[in-house]
């Protein structure tokens, strides 16, 4: 049997980081919604109990680095699966981009081994076990829109945001997000209002979701990759009607509602940045 499932990318509305825990992560609270740019999981049953991942991407490791492997793993020995499975990962999302693409594959396999290997198990299981994984797989398990607490791990679903194209561009650099939040400094950091951001998204008030965009962890990157400061600073110049990097950078996203707008800023930013994108959210 095979199974198709989509992994979307997920973009940053808010980014706060709260402090310090005791276990060597950070605190942090995030507004997280999906978005129309999506890897594509096929995942395939195997006799020999063997996790095979399958990928054209150089930048997709086949081993257990693999998040989506390191799903597979956990459910296996956690249920005693005795098959294997053949995961072929159709790369649509830039890597270490700061927009969760090897999270939500490896969300998306959990999901179809749910399915595949019948487990039964509910999205609040499947959720509990993405967080073994990392911080960000469990808000991709649900999708959609949500508030992210802890070190990401804990989901309150949100209504979708009031709906806009969402234009990206990635620098064609990776970012570390360890190294980023090791150069945190908890006294300096600008919050975002998450509180703001959330009473916006319920009102469904465009403005208001464009003025509380904010993530405490743009200014360390900025200042340690230049190359994202300079595209913020133009899709601002292009007429975006708000501009914020998503999670550890370094891509930046910028919302757009008019057509012909879209198109001037896309083609401003392809002059000068190979990755770009233009997709709508999928917020539900």
């Amino acid at each position: 049997m095979r199974l198709l499932i989509k992994a979307p990318a997920k973009i940053n509305l808010t980014l706060d980081v709260l402090g310090k825990r005791a276990d060597g992560y950070h605190e942090v609270e995030m507004v997280m919604t999906t978005i129309d740019l999506a890897d594509r999981i096929e995942l395939e049953n195997r006799d020999d109990g063997q996790i095979i991942i399958i990928s054209h991407s150089r930048f997709v490791p086949e081993d257990q680095r693999n998040l989506a492997f390191q799903a597979a793993k956990l459910l296996k020995e956690r249920f005693n699966i005795q098959n294997g499975v053949s995961i072929s990962i159709d790369k649509a999302i830039p890597v270490a981009a700061g927009l969760a693409g090897g999270s939500s594959d490896a969300a998306a396999t959990l999901r179809g081994l749910n399915t595949l290997w019948n487990l039964n198990l509910t999205m609040d299981e499947l959720a509990d076990l993405g967080s073994e994984i990392g911080s960000d797989v469990a808000f991709c398990v649900y999708g959609g829109t949500g508030l992210a607490r802890g070190r990401g791990e804990k989901v309150t679903k949100l209504p979708a945001p009031p709906n806009c194209w969402v234009i990206l561009a990635k620098p064609s650099i990776g970012v570390s997000t360890a190294d980023v939040y090791r150069n945190v400094d908890l006294k300096k950091i600008d919050h975002p209002n998450t509180e703001a951001m959330i009473k916006a998204i319920q009102n469904q008030q465009y403005d208001e979701v464009c003025r509380n965009l904010g993530n405490a962890l743009e200014k360390v990157t900025l200042q340690m990759y230049p190359e994202v400061q300079h595209i913020k600073e133009q899709m601002e110049k292009f007429g975006a009607d708000a501009v914020l990097m998503s999670g550890s950078g370094p891509t930046v996203f910028g919302f757009v509602q008019h057509d012909s707008r879209l198109q001037r800023i896309y083609n401003g930013l392809r002059g000068f940045c190979d990755q770009v994108f233009a997709v709508r959210m999928l917020g539900e």
